[in-house]
C-alpha cells in the first residue's frame, strides 16, 4: 500500500476501490461546500449538483481511468447518480411546490446535497454529520451486505467506458485549490480569445477590472429586519403551497430585493389568497422596478458581448452558446447565482401560456423589453444586437451555465502536467497555426489559388446576369491572364 499504485481496474477488489475513493476524495476536497438557499430557506453544509459533475468530470478526464476516450456529460451524472444510490451523499429535502423530491441525481444549478455518513456504521467511525475518508466510503461499498459491489465494478461496463491497462495515478500529488483555479481562469479566457476576436485584452487579464463587485442593499434596523423575515417566510410558504413555477421562480429572486420592497410586497398581498393573477402582478412588479434601476448583471467585457451577438447573427449559435459559457464562468459565484434566478423566472415568465403581463403585448416581448438593462447595457452595442443577446439568453437558460466539455479536457491535460511535473506550456490545448515547410506551403498555395480561380471563373460562366458581350469581355480578360485554368475549365 505504500508503493505508488499501478492498477488496472479490472483488477478486483483493490483497483475498483481505488478508483471509486479517489472520485470521492476529490469530490470532498475540491467542490464548494457551504450555507445555500433555496426558495428562502437556507440549507447548512451543501453543494449543488452541477459542480459535484464539473468535479468529477475534470477529475476522471485528468487522471485518464479510461484512457483518452471523450466521457460525455451524460455517462458523469450516471456516476453521480450511483454515488447518491451507495450514501456518499444524499439529496437536501427540499420541496417543490409542496411535494417531495424524488431522490435522482439532477445536473442542475437548482438541485442542493449533502455528504453523509456511512450507513449501518457504529459510532466508532464518527460522530454523525462528520465525514468518513474516501478508504472506509469506498470500503463500505463493496463489502456491504446490501450494496453488490459488482453493481459498482459493472457501472464502468455499463457506460461504455474501457479501462486503461494501467494508468499511474500519484496520490500524494495533490493540486492546490489556488493553483486549480488560476489554470481554470487561465483556460477560460484561452479559450475564449479563440473564439471571439478581442481587440483589447487588459480588462480580460485582470481580474479585479473583470469582476464587478456586487453591493448589498444596507439592513435596516432590527424591527424592520424582523418584519422581513416574517415577510419572507409567509411569502415561502405562500410559494410551497401553489404548485406553480412561476411563482417559485419569482419568489427565488426576492432573495436580492431590498428588505424594505419585500416589507411592501408582504403589506400589499391582495387579501384574496386565490388571486393567483393578482399576486402574480405584484410580484412581476416589484421584481422589474428594482432590476429597472440595479446596475447590470453583466456590465462588464463589452468586447465579449459584441463578439456573442457578432456570432449570434452569422448564425453560428453552438459557438456562441460556448462563449456566453466561458463569459459566464468568469462571473463571481454570488453574481452567477443571482443572475441565474433571474434568468429563470424571466424564461418562465415570458412563455406565452403564463399570466399576461400586458394585454397589447407578447410575454416574450415584455419580459426583454423590461430585462434587457437589468442584463447588459452596453453603448456599443446596437438595440438589435442587445435583443437578439438576451432573447439567445433566456432561449438557452439550462445550458449557459454548464461547462464546455472542450474547457473540461484541456484544464485536466495542464492539471495533469502540473501534478506529474511536467512543463504546462508545452502545449497550450489551442492550436491557432501550425508550422509548415517551404514546399508544402508552396504546393498548398498553389492548390488554393488554382481552387479560387476555377471557383471565380465558374461564377462568370455561369452568372445569368452578365449580358453575352460583358461575359465575353471578362473570359477574354481571365484568359489573358490565366490561359491553364481557362483551358481546365472548359477544355481544348
Amino acid at each position: 500500500m505504500d508503493r505508488e499504485p499501478c492498477f488496472s481496474v479490472a483488477q478486483k477488489p483493490f483497483g475498483a476501490t481505488y478508483v471509486w475513493s479517489s472520485i470521492i476524495n476529490t469530490l470532498q476536497t475540491q467542490v464548494e461546500v457551504k450555507r445555500r438557499r433555496h426558495h428562502l430557506k437556507r440549507h447548512n453544509d451543501c453543494f449543488v449538483g452541477s459542480e459535484a459533475v464539473d468535479v468529477i468530470f475534470s477529475h476522471l478526464m485528468q487522471n485518464k481511468y479510461f484512457g483518452d476516450v471523450d466521457i460525455p456529460r451524460a455517462k458523469v451524472v450516471r456516476v453521480c447518480q450511483a454515488l447518491m444510490d451507495y450514501k456518499v451523499f444524499e439529496a437536501v429535502p427540499t420541496k417543490v411546490f409542496g411535494k417531495d423530491k424524488k431522490p435522482t441525481f439532477e445536473d442542475s444549478s437548482c438541485s442542493l446535497y449533502r455528504f453523509t455518513t456511512i450507513p449501518n456504521q457504529d459510532s466508532q467511525l464518527g460522530k454523525e454529520n462528520k465525514l468518513c475518508s474516501p478508504s472506509r466510503y469506498a470500503d463500505a461499498l463493496f463489502k456491504s451486505s446490501d450494496m453488490r459491489s459488482a453493481s459498482l465494478e459493472d457501472l464502468w461496463e455499463n457506460l461504455s467506458l474501457k479501462p486503461a491497462n494501467s494508468p499511474h495515478v500519484n496520490i500524494s500529488a495533490t493540486l492546490s485549490p489556488h493553483v486549480i483555479n488560476e489554470v481554470w481562469q487561465e483556460e477560460t479566457i484561452g479559450r475564449l480569445l479563440q473564439l471571439i476576436d478581442l481587440p483589447l485584452l487588459d480588462s480580460l487579464l485582470k481580474r479585479q477590472e473583470m469582476i464587478p463587485k456586487v453591493t448589498q442593499p444596507k439592513r435596516q434596523p432590527d424591527l424592520v429586519n424582523n418584519r422581513n423575515y416574517l415577510d419572507r417566510g409567509i411569502l415561502k410558504a405562500y410559494s410551497d403551497s401553489q404548485e406553480d413555477e412561476w411563482l417559485s421562480s419569482a419568489i427565488d429572486c426576492l432573495e436580492y430585493l431590498p428588505d424594505q420592497m419585500v416589507v411592501d410586497i408582504s403589506r400589499n398581498f391582495p387579501e384574496q389568497p386565490d388571486r393567483i393573477d393578482l399576486v402574480k402582478e405584484l410580484l412581476f412588479d416589484a421584481i422589474s422596478k428594482y432590476y429597472s434601476s440595479r446596475e447590470p448583471l453583466l456590465n462588464h467585457l463589452s468586447d465579449v458581448h459584441n463578439g456573442i451577438a457578432e456570432l449570434l447573427v452569422n448564425g453560428k449559435t453552438e459557438i456562441a452558446l460556448e462563449a456566453t459559457q466561458l463569459f459566464l464562468k468568469l462571473l463571481d459565484s454570488q453574481n452567477r447565482e443571482e443572475f441565474r434566478r433571474l434568468l429563470y423566472f424571466m424564461a418562465v415568465a415570458a412563455h406565452p401560456s403564463e399570466f399576461k403581463l400586458q394585454q397589447e403585448s407578447d410575454n416574450r416581448m415584455v419580459v426583454k423589453r423590461i430585462f434587457s438593462k437589468a442584463i447588459v447595457d452596453n453603448k456599443n452595442l446596437s438595440k438589435g444586437k442587445t435583443d437578439l443577446l438576451v432573447l439567445f439568453l433566456m432561449d438557452h437558460q439550462k445550458d449557459v451555465f454548464k461547462i464546455p466539455g472542450t474547457l473540461h479536457k484541456i484544464v485536466s491535460v495542464k492539471l495533469m502536467d502540473i501534478q506529474k511535473g511536467r512543463d504546462p506550456n508545452r502545449d497550450t490545448g489551442y492550436i491557432y497555426c501550425q508550422r509548415i515547410d517551404r514546399s508544402d506551403y508552396s504546393d498548398r498555395t498553389r492548390k488554393t489559388t488554382k481552387d479560387e480561380l476555377l471557383n471565380l471563373l465558374k461564377n462568370i460562366d455561369e452568372d445569368s446576369k452578365l449580358s453575352t458581350k460583358e461575359k465575353k469581355k471578362l473570359l477574354g480578360q481571365f484568359y489573358k491572364c490565366h490561359p491553364d485554368v481557362f483551358i481546365e475549365y472548359f477544355g481544348d
